[in-house]
């Protein structure tokens, strides 16, 4: 495997920086935070312009017609920079659209994703102990249609999506169905998640529901892969950031008159990150390398995705730890990305979560992938 970047990707990726850089200074992201929305739509709307958001979407559909991995550099870019836009659950939401909609649904939905101009969210998540691929929610037709039943817990960008991709039980497997936040029966209570952004527990009680795609449980694993390995890339973004400000801070700051960043004890929890970053980027673009090329992705998913989450961990609380008193002030940039790493690291589901479905999978004999 060769996971060097090509001309397109590094394209993106210096694309990418230079936009967040440029819209996701410290005092910006505060004042972000300080709104209804508390999403950033000034970047939205570069994003947009410059054919980010789209970036991975089909061409015929308005999207850039690159690959998965143009996007997972994108996210990395913005964990990096801690950017407060709801990038991950819009764009993954409108890949399912392109890949299992209805012509109908695909040219009335994914246009407007790429332009920005409609936003969509992903609701995978439960309450308690639960394996994201296998539901509580319900659905089922009703009179010709269908219709949901249960709870979602903190569905990222509720409040402004314009249709919401859930994942539900059927009586031949779990599917993904489209449902609109404002029809009857549904009922979404909004919420703060750790990193500040607005969430919300979604109830559906009967609420209607458009079908999207197969309903034996291909489509539901096909999103919650792509998913899990865009909430690695921004926890290998977030933690990158991390460390360049740790660097930053620990060759500026002085004690007995040297470099805190010359003491051994500082040099060996830097060491620490690296190794940690270094395992999180090789599983990641692994995995990556894997489902773009149409293989079989074996382990190498849950694989990325427990890194991402333990490793991303250890990597901002480090961070954080270096800083000494400072790193715990809640106004200063190092914080926002420890909040980002928790917030991750819970992002369905955690690290036990993690480990329960690999050993699962090597249990049924599941190929490993190394």
């Amino acid at each position: 495997m060769d996971f060097t970047f090509g001309e397109e990707q590094e394209a993106v990726r210096g694309l990418a920086a230079d936009v967040f850089a440029a819209k996701s200074r410290p005092e910006r992201i505060k004042e972000v935070e300080s709104t209804a929305d508390r999403i950033d739509r000034e970047l939205w709307r570069e994003l947009a312009t410059t054919g980010l958001l789209g970036i991975a979407l089909p061409e015929n559909l308005g999207g850039g017609g690159a690959g998965l991995a143009e996007l997972y550099v994108l996210l990395e870019e913005q964990g990096r920079n801690v950017a407060p836009v709801p990038l991950w659950p819009h764009v993954l939401g409108a890949l399912a659209i392109a890949e299992f909609g209805t012509p109908a649904q695909r040219d009335a939905l994914v246009p407007t994703a790429a332009d920005g101009s409609g936003i969509l969210t992903v609701a995978l998540e439960e309450f308690g102990p639960h394996a994201p691929d296998e539901p509580s929610t319900t659905a089922r037709e009703v009179d010709g249609g269908w219709q949901v039943h249960g709870v979602k817990a903190t569905v990222p960008a509720a409040h402004v999506a314009d249709r919401l991709v859930v994942s539900a039980a059927t009586d031949s497997g779990p599917a993904l169905f489209l449902v609109r936040p404002e029809s009857a029966g549904v009922t979404a209570q909004q919420a703060e998640s750790t990193t500040r952004e607005i969430c919300a527990n979604v109830t559906f009680d009967g609420a209607p529901a458009e079908p999207l795609g197969p309903a034996d449980g291909t489509a539901v694993r096909w999103l919650l892969d792509r998913a899990e390995l865009a909430v690695a890339a921004l926890q290998l973004g977030v933690g990158e950031g991390a460390v360049r400000q740790a660097v930053t801070y620990l060759n500026g700051r002085t004690q007995f008159g040297r470099p805190l960043a010359t003491f051994q004890a500082v040099t060996h929890q830097l060491a620490d990150c690296y190794i940690d970053l270094e395992a999180m980027r090789v599983t990641l673009w692994q995995a990556v390398w894997l489902l773009g090329s149409g293989e079989d992705p074996g382990t190498a998913v849950p694989v990325a995705k427990w890194w991402a989450t333990d490793g991303g961990q250890r990597v901002v609380h480090r961070t954080q730890h270096v800083h000494g008193g400072i790193g715990v002030d809640t106004d200063y940039p190092v914080h926002r990305h420890l909040l980002w790493g928790k917030q991750l690291a819970a992002t369905l589901g955690g690290a036990s979560s993690d480990l329960s479905r690999l050993g699962a999978q090597l249990a049924a004999g599941v190929e490993v992938v190394a």
